[in-house]
């Protein structure tokens, strides 16, 4: 099963539970230049510049997280690919999935712009920049 937490919730779940793991599926460019929450493990769900699934995306989580019933939040730009990352997660037998919706930016606003309306950024939640 896939849970859906907002970012504080993820956040609170994080500081409480030593064996969560957070892994951000967006791509290089994503984490390095946009931010990215730390300790986040990155393992991209997709990268450009052919924007095909990364095909060994469950392997590396599997490398970093082998205890399939560990609680692996997964972040994306807004919510879409790490939902889609949680899948393939669940199919390969891992229990405890969480998907951080509106995930690091947020949804578009009436000015096509992310940030404004959600997203880990936006609530103020620990990020860095490469």
């Amino acid at each position: 099963m896939i849970e859906n937490l907002d970012p504080p919730q993820a956040w609170d779940l994080l500081q409480q539970n030593s064996e969560a793991v957070l892994v951000d599926v967006r791509t290089k460019i994503e984490h390095s230049f946009v931010g990215h929450p730390p300790g986040a493990i990155h393992i991209p769900w997709k990268e450009a510049p052919d924007w095909q699934v990364n095909p060994l995306f469950v392997a590396e989580v599997k490398k970093a997280v082998p205890q399939k019933n560990a609680p692996v939040l997964l972040l994306c730009r807004s919510g879409q690919r790490s939902l889609d990352a949680a899948k393939a997660l669940e199919d390969a037998g891992y229990q405890l999935l969480i998907n951080i919706v509106d995930g690091f930016e947020g949804p578009l606003d009436n000015d096509k712009h992310r940030g404004n309306l959600g997203g880990w950024r936006f609530h103020g939640l620990p990020w860095k920049q490469s």
